[in-house]
């Protein structure tokens, strides 16, 4: 098909310009020819490219895209408009302005492992919202990644994706699917609907941003793909030294040949890229150096012995985030113990959770001296630790967090908002604030406007 001009009609829509023409498909700015029908946000169209020995293959797409997109909610998707069908296929979407990651990585931007974390993160909260929803995207790269212009992520080209309550039509074609650079490897032997494929993907991205290069090529051959499922990538550190450990121990993570080893959810790996300095660095982090050549070759004789991980089930969902809010002021060692009651039962019946200990300090606490304020909120991570410890039942991964913040419950609910939190536990304390009536303030306000379950707790 020839590419539309600007001014032309097409099933009921005005072209203003074509901003791509790729392999698959051609994208357009477009406007509806009926003003009435128009949405109140700008359209894209997507127009699959047809005429080639690759019909079939696109026209699956397309009707996998078509069915995932007008199921999916959300900010970090484009809103779904309309469809044509087979005989004029057609996506009529959202058109969001921004920057996709494979914008950035051509523009060779300098290393900044803050920045990197920062968009790593956003690109995680993404997946963490599609997973919610049922759905793994399965082709996730950074042409497929949009970044706002506030720095949250869109994922982008739901062709290969897999939903959880549709039909598979590209499983169905029992055919890989999946780019190669990036494609777990319980995709090359045939496995679909793993979250933590994408979670692999992100890894590639995230290796890619840090070192310029990709850690397992970018094989053609069916024999290089399958590499990935034996090879050791060269640590980041070894191509880019200004990569910090922690940085490597999470991109590290996510390259893991077996998804079981990998982090359990996008959410837990949003966390950790939100908050480095509680990322738990070993030896993996350290690392300069890729596996010697002794143990390179052992994993490749048992390269026939690799066998995909089971996938997640609804009885087994990824392990979940509890966040504990500590008092600092004005709470009496009766409501310290009810919390740790509180976090114990929660962790007992929610296995491998996460467990988040945070306090909130008000600004006008300290005095503005740097060095004042960095030793109260020493003091605090302090006080904080010890009480994770005392815990009787400590959780597989316990971090600490000081807030500052004059609004607590603002701020316990957006830190509970930014890291997806599934639990939180609160105590019946001022947490800082004077006024007697001003008491209930806080659990209240969390309770009603919480985006998880609340666990009030009385000392």
């Amino acid at each position: 098909m020839h590419p539309l001009e600007p001014g032309e009609l097409y099933e009921g829509y005005t072209i203003d310009s074509l901003l791509h023409r790729g392999g698959m498909a051609d994208l357009y700015r477009v406007r509806c020819a009926d003003a009435a029908r128009q949405p109140d946000f700008p359209l894209l169209l997507k127009v699959p490219r047809l005429g080639s020995d690759a019909d079939g293959e696109n026209l699956v797409g397309f009707e996998t895209e078509r069915r995932v997109l007008a199921a999916l909610r959300g900010a970090h998707v484009p809103r779904w408009f309309d469809a044509g069908d087979i005989a004029r296929p057609y996506l009529a979407l959202e058109f969001i302005a921004g920057e996709t990651l494979e914008q950035r990585l051509e523009r060779k931007l300098a290393f900044d492992a803050a920045a990197l974390a920062q968009t790593g993160a956003a690109v995680a909260r993404a997946l963490h919202a599609l997973h919610l929803q049922g759905v793994c995207h399965e082709d996730l790269k950074p042409a497929n990644v949009l970044l706002r212009e506030d720095g949250s992520a869109v994922l982008l080209d739901f062709g290969l994706a897999w939903h959880t309550a549709q039909p598979d039509l590209i499983g169905a074609e029992q055919r890989l699917a999946g780019s190669n650079a990036w494609i777990a490897p319980e995709q090359i032997v045939g496995i679909r609907g793993d979250p933590r494929s994408d979670i692999f993907a992100l890894g590639v991205i995230l290796y890619e941003l840090a070192t310029g290069g990709l850690p397992f090529g970018n094989p053609q051959s069916a024999a290089g793909l399958r590499q990935r499922l034996w090879m050791q990538p060269l640590p980041p550190r070894g191509r880019n030294p200004a990569v910090p450990a922690w940085l490597q121990e999470i991109i590290l993570t996510c390259l893991e040949a077996q998804a079981e080893r990998r982090y359990a959810s996008a959410a837990l790996l949003a966390f950790d890229l939100a908050h480095p300095d509680e990322v738990a660095v070993g030896a993996r982090g350290n690392q300069l150096r890729a596996a010697g050549i002794g143990a390179q070759l052992a994993r490749w004789r048992a390269r026939g012995k690799y066998r995909p991980s089971p996938l997640p089930t609804p009885a087994a969902p990824p392990p979940p985030i509890v966040m504990v809010a500590l008092p600092h002021r004005d709470v009496t060692p009766a409501i310290r113990d009810a919390l740790a009651r509180a976090a114990e039962r929660s962790l007992g019946t929610r296995p491998g959770a996460r467990l988040a200990c945070v306090t909130v300090v008000a600004p006008g606490a300290v005095s503005e001296a740097a060095l004042e304020r960095r030793s109260l909120h020493q003091e605090l991570l302090k006080d904080l630790r010890a009480w994770v410890d005392g815990l009787a039942r400590a959780a597989p991964t316990a971090t600490c967090h000081v807030l500052e913040a004059s609004d607590v419950a603002q701020a316990l609910l957006a830190y509970a908002s930014a890291n997806h939190v599934d639990l939180i536990v609160l105590g019946a304390a001022t947490h800082g604030l004077q006024l007697q009536r001003l008491i209930a303030t806080v659990p209240i306000k969390v309770a009603m406007h919480a985006p998880c379950t609340v666990v009030l707790v009385k000392g």
